[in-house]
């Protein structure tokens, strides 16, 4: 489309002057043309040119879009993206103010401009509007400054995979059609921005090579205090990364103050060849009445501004809370020092690809672990941590499990979202104290990613070897609807990390020694409704690294049947759930509470029962029936023990005889 448009601006130049283009051979009036044609071709000048641009002299950017928008009395709950829509004339206005201020480049309104985000606010219909208005608004204002235009994509706002469900390909798609609106509106260039995470960069760099292959992308990513992405990545990881995938400027933006950027911008320079970037925030936001208020002063913005170029920065600009005033003594400063950058060759610093380390054998991971790969019957009894710190039920319970053969302890993390003891400080106390081993629950609800990492490695230092990675159930489901959760990532993405940790890799896919060695296992709902998605789930669990599965409790043999039958293609050892029902109200519980499919003859025979005694009897006799018919269909049972009655659990496991229990 734009060489198209080149074509016609080049036709009509030439009709106008009428005669055809002049050869440089034609002395003064050759000149005289392309001086005329020159500063008329801005289109040719502002794509082409950019990265030649880039390469003479530093490059101005303009600041933040969503500090001018809430000071001009737009509120943080509106889609400032649409306001392109809705509001042009603001959105236009805005633009001004950067360009009058000296700015060479001006960002379009669209960072939140994707399906994901926009489907928040209902307005995921509207992504190609939404983005060429913004480029078109872009480009109006832009065309009497001889100012590039950008086309601002940031991140999805979903995690996509390996932490997340969002594949690769639908996270390239929702970056496909964005970017071809912004670049069918007229943007020059592409600055990919605020990115945490590298595969989720990848995917955009990708969309952007298959819409334009042309078009010169900036690639940025956003950096904490000490220069790491949010998912662990350090300079000398990222910037040869973001080279080798086909940025053509590289940086970083947001999240901290010059200072704590110039220091990441150092690392980048020394670890790439292409041109630099650098759009940091006007300092760290301090609260004050209620609002985060950004200090950094417009001359001290622009102080740093002279050491970014520097220290090799092509294209200089800021993020949150810098403003039109900022970019004005910014531009005053680099016109007044006459900065240049250092071009100097200098030594390219690049680390080789990190290289995983070769994991443990499940096999020698845990006594679990070993049963699992030799395709033994495993055992394992649920005790759930106490409300307060006595532990001594829960002792005194293992170590009677482990005397009659039971493989390990399943020990459930803050099962339905109430508050208990720590899960891992109850598993490491029934490993030190009741010799027997536990499979520790690990959910993602309470914990960022950077905690999880934390976690596990601190499990793993004292002598936790098997995990189940679930998502967790929401804190509205609990006694405490109030409390907030994380959710960073799901058990997809957990699964990865883990499946990390044990190659010697962090979230970053950095090094960090010695391997971590959990038998890595998950969860999984034989009588969901919407069973495709389950299995599709499990499909992406087992591809992240999972090596075990442990079902929800099991009432209807056939559903059970119907799972296995989905996932042979995918199928590793499973380990069924069977739950020994206390009462009717109980059953009606796991059933229209807990998702658990609970056939109505079950219901009429825990119904039936004429006492307490005689339901719970009835519900250990249930459970015999349906450990006998699952036996040969799995690799082994979890056992429940409501109420904390292990003898019940017990009484269960001797429906399987000599067979059943494993003996050490």
């Amino acid at each position: 489309m734009k060489d198209r448009e080149l074509d016609a601006k080049e036709r009509i130049i030439s009709e106008a002057l009428g005669k055809d283009l002049p050869s440089p051979g034609h002395g003064g009036n050759a000149s005289r043309f392309i001086l005329l044609y020159s500063q008329n071709c801005i289109l040719k000048n502002m794509a082409g040119d950019f990265l030649a641009r880039l390469k003479a002299a530093p490059v101005l950017c303009d600041g933040a879009t969503g500090t001018l928008l809430y000071a001009k009395g737009i509120f943080i709950n509106r889609c400032y993206d649409e306001l392109n829509v809705s509001q042009p004339d603001l959105i236009r206005g805005l633009h001004h103010e950067y360009l009058q201020a000296g700015a060479e480049v001006i960002e379009t309104n669209t960072f939140g401009g994707n399906s994901f985000r926009l489907e928040r606010h209902g307005l995921a219909g509207k992504v190609r509007e939404i983005n060429f208005a913004g480029a078109k608004l872009a480009k109006e204002a832009a065309k009497s400054f001889d100012a590039w235009v950008a086309g601002a994509v940031g991140p999805l706002g979903v995690r996509i995979e390996p932490l997340g469900k969002t594949s690769f390909q639908e996270a390239r798609d929702a970056f496909r059609e964005q970017i071809a609106a912004l670049l069918e509106g007229g943007a020059d260039i592409l600055i990919l921005e605020t990115f945490g995470y590298m595969e989720e960069l990848h995917q955009a760099l990708l969309a952007a090579r298959e819409v334009n292959p042309r078009i010169p992308v900036v690639a940025q990513v956003t950096v904490d205090e000490e220069a790491n992405c949010m998912d662990g990545s350090t300079p000398e990881v990222f910037a040869p990364r973001l080279q080798e995938w086909g940025a053509d400027v590289i940086g970083c933006n947001c999240s901290v103050g010059p200072v704590a950027m110039l220091d990441a911008i150092e690392r980048v320079r020394a670890a790439t060849s292409l041109p630099i970037s650098a759009q940091p925030n006007a300092g760290i936001p301090r609260s004050v009445e209620g609002r985060n208020i950004y200090l950094c002063s417009p001359e001290y913005m622009a102080s740093y501004a002279r050491k970014f170029v520097a220290a090799g920065v092509r294209l200089i600009g800021g993020c949150c809370g810098t403003t039109p005033e900022h970019i004005r003594v910014m531009k005053s400063a680099l016109r007044a020092t006459q900065a240049r950058a250092r071009t100097a060759d200098a030594q390219v610093k690049t680390e080789a690809a990190p290289r995983a380390v070769a994991a443990v054998p499940l096999e020698k991971r845990s006594h679990l672990g070993a049963k699992i790969a030799s395709g033994e019957f495993v055992a394992m009894v649920e005790i759930v941590p106490p409300k307060g710190t006595s532990i001594q039920k829960e002792l005194e319970g293992a170590r009677y499990l482990k005397s009659v053969g039971v493989d390990g302890i399943n020990v459930p993390d803050s099962p339905r979202a109430s508050a208990r003891m720590s899960n891992q400080a109850l598993s490491l106390l029934l490993q030190q104290q009741a010799g027997i081993e536990a499979i520790l629950h690990y959910t993602c609800r309470d914990r960022n990613v950077l905690c999880i990492q934390s976690d596990l490695l601190g499990a793993a230092a004292v002598g936790i070897r098997n995990l189940i990675c679930i998502t967790g159930d929401p804190p509205k489901m609990g006694g405490y609807p109030d409390a907030t959760a994380v959710f960073d990532v799901d058990a997809i993405g957990l699964v990865n990390i883990v499946h990390n940790l044990n190659r010697g890799l962090d979230i970053g896919a950095n090094p960090i020694g010695i391997g971590t060695a959990f038998a890595i296992g998950i969860g999984a709902n034989p009588g969901v409704p919407n069973i495709d998605e389950e299995i599709s789930r499990f499909e992406y669990k087992v591809e992240a690294g999972a090596e075990f599965a442990v079902t929800q409790p099991v009432f209807d043999l056939s559903l059970l049947e119907n799972f296995l039958r989905k996932i042979e293609h995918c199928r590793i050892p499973v380990i069924a759930g069977i739950w020994p029902l206390v009462s009717a109200r109980n059953a009606e519980f796991m059933k229209n509470e807990l998702r658990v499919s609970v056939p109505d003859s079950i219901l009429e025979r825990m119904t039936r029962a004429s006492s307490p005694e005689a339901a719970r009897e009835e519900g250990i006799a249930i459970a015999r029936e349906m450990l006998v018919s699952v036996r040969d269909m799995v690799q082994g049972a979890q056992i429940s023990a409501p109420q904390g009655r292990y003898s019940s659990a017990v009484d269960v496991l001797e429906a399987l005889g000599g067979t059943g229990v494993g003996a050490d």
